[in-house]
């Protein structure tokens, strides 16, 4: 019969051959690499220490750009899945699902997306927003919890970020998310990941050692939030949630955005300020709506129509217009 001091001693054993076995896997990792010639940074002056952290991140763009053709891939199956009424759902762990969480919540004010279409999952639920909750990235099965819990299936896109692209939760979220039919994506940051592996569109973005041994939040992070821009954006230029360059799905919530969107409606229309005020009164503040009376020559139930019609594109419904 084994007593509880065996099992206690069990117990600790396991868990220094799981630390050990982390350990070594953590010095396999590029993020985590030491870089010796910076052993003494913090001797150095401010302003010196300041020139070499930019010059380390005047190298992220040229590694994201390495990977472009993965990310449009990835982009186009995310546009294709939200057009038929799925949604964009980040999955991370600390600064990766502080990101993902970041780049969910400045789509309804940029695109007038509606809070539930883009979706920033973080270990450890919100508390983790602000502060670290233990434990939490470590569990593949919280993944699967919170992706359930929110009903995901096959017009989703799952999007698992991780630096290491080891996280248990991150590769978890990707992996229940498979099994349920949604197309997922895998963002890290060292080659031969464990996420890029187990997702259907796997991003590498090889930034090198940090400037700060393992502080995954510097280059890492400036590359996730570069690819994770990209995701949302272009995604939302593919649903017509633009017109050109320009934001005409904004949402006026207040005095800064109703400004906004009236030169948004003036850039794109050449028309008087009478003109735009009375387009935008008719048309209840929608930039988009107000584009199409002007250009389009229609009353507002018109456009309102048209636009329904095109599936919100604004091209589309110019044309429709015969504008």
């Amino acid at each position: 019969m084994t007593s509880a001091a065996d099992e206690h001693e069990q117990h600790q054993q396991q868990q220094e051959q799981q630390e050990q076995q982390l350990r070594a896997q953590l010095e396999t990792l590029t993020t985590e690499a030491f870089r010796p010639e910076l052993a003494e940074i913090d001797r150095l002056d401010t302003v010196e220490i300041a020139r070499i952290m930019n010059a380390e991140d005047a190298g992220v763009p040229a590694a994201v750009a390495a990977q472009l053709p993965r990310i449009a891939a990835a982009i186009d199956g995310i546009a294709a899945r939200m057009a038929d009424g799925g949604r964009l759902i980040y999955a991370g762990a600390g600064t990766a699902g502080r990101l993902g969480v970041l780049d969910a919540s400045e789509c309804p004010p940029t695109f007038n997306a509606r809070p539930d279409r883009v979706v920033g999952l973080i270990a450890g639920g919100e508390t983790a927003v602000v502060s670290s909750v233990e434990g939490a990235e470590d569990s593949a099965e919280l993944a699967a919890e919170d992706l359930d819990r929110i009903g995901v299936g096959p017009r989703d896109t799952v999007v698992g970020v991780s630096a290491s692209g080891r996280t248990p939760y991150a590769v978890g979220a990707v992996e229940h998310a498979r099994r349920r039919g949604a197309l997922t994506v895998g963002l890290s940051c060292n080659a031969g990941s464990a996420l890029a592996a187990a997702a259907d569109h796997g991003i590498e973005v090889v930034v090198g050692p940090e400037l700060l041994t393992g502080s995954t939040r510097l280059k890492a992070g400036t590359a996730q939030k570069l690819v994770l821009n990209m995701f949302s954006t272009i995604t939302m230029i593919r649903l017509g949630k633009t017109f050109g360059n320009l934001m005409v799905d904004v949402r006026a919530s207040n005095e800064k955005l109703r400004a906004r969107t009236r030169r948004i409606v003036s850039l794109a229309t050449g028309a008087t300020d009478e003109q735009i005020e009375s387009a935008l009164t008719a048309t209840d503040w929608e930039a988009k709506n107000a584009i199409l009376t002007i250009l389009g020559g229609v009353d507002a139930p018109t456009a309102e129509k048209l636009l329904g019609e095109a599936n919100g594109h604004l091209r589309a419904a110019l044309e429709a217009a015969g504008a």
